[in-house]
């Protein structure tokens, strides 16, 4: 192991480069004499300095080397040296072994229990080298995931560690190069094992930056070079059949892969920037089973108004919140659970995301003419007694369905609003008359997506009475609350998976005139709520106080307008 002498400390180096002054030093000594640590982790968590102004002056310190994990590729043969669990536990990850020097990357590199640990099981002397925690961690994530997908893989032309990482250096640009369909395949097999929703592919001007969705937050998955970025985005639009040639425009497709035993459609979006294409990749799995109502995450009283809509003859059922929110999942669950032999069922979807039996799915095609609204014109000659709108964009497409829920069908749709109250009144911005509203919507569910706390490392404490009062529950004595912590489970986050919050506003006759009346929606939130109505904010803390979820997950998509 490499030592040093004579060391300048690290408050007295960062003093003599005029990068925080005595004052501070003096508020970070103090901090660090009360709460301990290292005294470079002190004076980033008071802001006096940036972590990677950390790292390289404590390079600078200790006269080791700063590395640049982007830049880097750790060897097969270091990365079996040592356990991932070890390398997480001590945010360090082996590079490079040179005869029987191990070149270790860590976050704090005046750690002798981790070295002496790491240098206990790969048997190796320990040549200690600085890189940002950060850093080390997505490098974990990214390097052991790649070993472990060529151990687990049957198939020979599958995703090779060494193939891909040796073909980075010379530039794949073709479609067809192998080494890019390999990569392509492995970078839509990472995100159906991490559960992730989205897969961004981001070129920036010397690399090109992968990230991944998961229970709505986006994840560093690896960085790639950028002479594989034009490869890469031809062979996603080659799947796709886009125009490879037309790089100026967006363009959106859709194509069909199988990853092993399962079936995966892929929406593909693409876009110019000022760096080359950036791509999207939505995740939908074929044979992602429906959920049941029960299983959604309704509360027993919103669920029973719920199952009474959907039981009504005819009608309208609208589901609001922005993209991503889980609206088209409620939408079929409730289909599901009114569809059956006797009843003709037709939807029109873009896209088509669940086979759904005993009905007609409609797939929207713009281009051959088949929009929304048109396919609902030809969906109510077909004698349906429910129809379902993928989603009401345009006052063309509400108008039909609302015509259709008064001529004695049950319309189930979604629209984009940010919550139950305000959908009457967008319709009205749309120019519906509001007689017309308020004779067929039955109801409005506004829901969003919450992360779950990781069952294996949530945290119990109990809230200050200040904090309580201010989410509108002081009279609620001392309760135990849980929040995120983060482990090996969740991978660092704290949450893992997530589940729906809702608002549930039936239309009652208050609602309706107040509706005719063109009242906004501040109005008719008043009156909903004098009928039971809870906002979403109401239905994520109950969820909090159940120990689902933490306070700071809830605030996140809820809005102040929905506070207690």
């Amino acid at each position: 192991m490499r030592t040093t002498t004579g060391k300048i400390p690290l408050g007295e180096l960062l003093k003599a480069y005029n990068v925080i002054t005595d004052e501070q030093l003096k508020i970070a000594l103090a901090e660090q004499k009360k709460s301990g640590g290292r005294l470079g982790q002190v004076l980033k968590k008071l802001g006096f300095i940036s972590e990677e102004m950390m790292i390289e002056f404590l390079g600078k310190q200790l006269n080791i080397p700063h590395l640049d994990l982007d830049k880097v590729i750790p060897s097969e043969e270091a990365l079996t040296l040592v356990p991932e669990a070890l390398a997480r536990r001590h945010r360090a990850i082996p590079i490079s072994k040179a005869g029987n020097v191990l070149t270790l990357a860590m976050a704090d590199p005046l750690d002798i229990i981790a070295i002496d640990d790491i240098s206990g099981v790969s048997g190796c002397e320990i040549n200690p080298v600085v890189s940002a925690e950060r850093s080390i961690i997505k490098a974990i994530d990214k390097y052991y995931w790649l070993q472990q997908s060529e151990r687990s893989t049957t198939q020979k032309e599958e995703f090779s560690f060494s193939a891909i990482k040796a073909d980075y250096s010379l530039g794949a640009t073709d479609a067809t190069d192998s080494s890019v369909v390999r990569l392509v395949n492995m970078l839509i097999k990472r995100a159906i094992d991490d559960r992730a929703s989205d897969i961004h592919i981001e070129p920036e001007e010397d690399r090109l930056e992968i990230r991944n969705r998961i229970d709505g937050i986006l994840h560093a998955v690896m960085t790639v070079p950028k002479n594989m970025h034009a490869g890469v985005v031809s062979r996603l639009k080659v799947m796709a059949e886009l125009d490879i040639s037309e790089k100026r425009i967006p363009q959106d497709g859709r194509f069909t892969i199988n990853i092993g035993d399962k079936g995966v459609d892929v929406r593909i979006s693409t876009m110019p920037t000022i760096y080359g294409e950036k791509v999207v990749l939505r995740i939908l799995e074929k044979k992602a089973s429906l959920v049941n109502l029960d299983r959604l995450g309704f509360d027993n009283s919103d669920l029973q108004k719920f199952r009474r809509m959907i039981n009504r003859p005819y009608g309208m059922i609208l589901v609001s919140g922005p993209t991503g929110s889980g609206k088209t999942t409620t939408l079929y669950a409730g289909l599901n659970s009114v569809t059956s032999v006797e009843k003709n069922v037709v939807t029109i979807e873009d896209p088509v995301e669940y086979r759904l039996r005993l009905a007609n799915q409609v797939q929207v095609n713009p281009k051959a003419g088949l929009t929304f609204a048109n396919g609902l014109r030809a969906i109510v000659r077909q004698d349906p007694d429910i129809i379902m709108v993928g989603e009401i964009r345009d006052r063309e497409t509400a108008e039909i369905a609302i015509h259709a829920a008064l001529s004695g069908h049950l319309v189930f749709s979604t629209i984009h609003t940010n919550d139950a109250p305000s959908t009457a009144v967008r319709f009205v911005e749309m120019g519906i008359e509001p007689f017309m509203i308020a004779s067929a919507i039955l109801g409005v569910v506004s829901q969003r997506l919450v992360r779950l706390l990781c069952e294996h490392c949530k945290v119990p404490y109990r809230p200050a009475p200040e904090l309580l009062a201010q989410l509108g529950l002081p009279e609620i004595s001392n309760p135990l609350l849980y929040k995120a912590q983060g482990c090996l489970e969740c991978k660092g986050s704290g949450y893992k998976g997530r589940e729906a919050i809702f608002e549930v506003m039936e239309i009652t006759d208050e609602i309706k005139n107040l509706i005719v009346a063109r009242a906004p929606a501040v109005k008719i939130r008043e009156a909903a709520q004098r009928n039971g109505f809870r906002t979403l904010r109401e239905n994520g803390i109950s969820k909090v106080l159940s120990g689902k979820t933490s306070i700071e997950a809830v605030l996140k998509v809820t809005l102040e307008s929905e506070a207690l």
